[in-house]
């Protein structure tokens, strides 16, 4: 069991869902004048809410990509608001959508200094490159995730699907760090 606890705090959750049909692009925009559409820049529209702080891309296709959220629940919240809000808009939307969280980000604090040159060559499947980047990128098979480690004992998780997957990751890696003793405390 690790010293300290560490601080983990989730940042983003991706979700991705499909409606399995085809979308009105214009018609959302002339529903919604507040939804960001461009079409000669990008194939998407974008529509924010304000509860739970989300931006949804919807595509002609059906395909939808939430980003913002806090929590998968939140991440679901927010897409059942989404296509609550085309159908009020007049957008008939036939089937309930699919969805699937895509990537978590959190950040998380181990409260101690970590030794990346000692780290690199105790891990597998690592790369620092100090010049090109202060942190050492660890690619974790289990649970499969990408932690990015900063000497300052700060940790980026990325590519979880599940919330519980961060967490068994800091924890795993913070237990591989002090039975290695390459984490040092004040």
């Amino acid at each position: 069991m690790p010293k300290t606890k560490a601080i983990i705090k989730i940042q983003n959750i991706v979700t991705s869902a499909t409606l399995n049909q085809k979308v009105d692009l214009n018609a959302i925009v002339n529903s919604y004048p507040t939804a960001e559409y461009r079409p000669d820049r990008f194939p998407g529209l974008v529509f924010r809410i304000k509860r739970p702080k989300t931006a949804t891309l919807i595509f002609s296709s059906g395909k939808m990509i939430c980003t913002g959220a806090k929590s998968e629940q939140e991440s679901r919240i927010a897409i059942m608001k989404v296509v609550k809000e085309l159908k009020m808009g007049g957008i008939i939307i036939v089937n309930k959508p699919d969805l699937k969280v895509v990537n978590i980000v959190a950040s998380a604090s181990l409260g101690g200094q970590i030794d990346l040159d000692k780290t690199v060559s105790s891990l597998t499947k690592t790369m620092y490159e100090p010049e090109q980047f202060p942190g050492l990128i660890y690619r974790m098979d289990e649970p499969k995730v990408v932690i990015l480690i900063f000497a300052s004992g700060s940790l980026v998780c990325t590519g979880a699907k599940k919330e519980q997957d961060v967490y068994d990751a800091v924890h795993k890696l913070h237990v591989i760090l002090e039975e290695q003793n390459l984490i040092f405390y004040e």
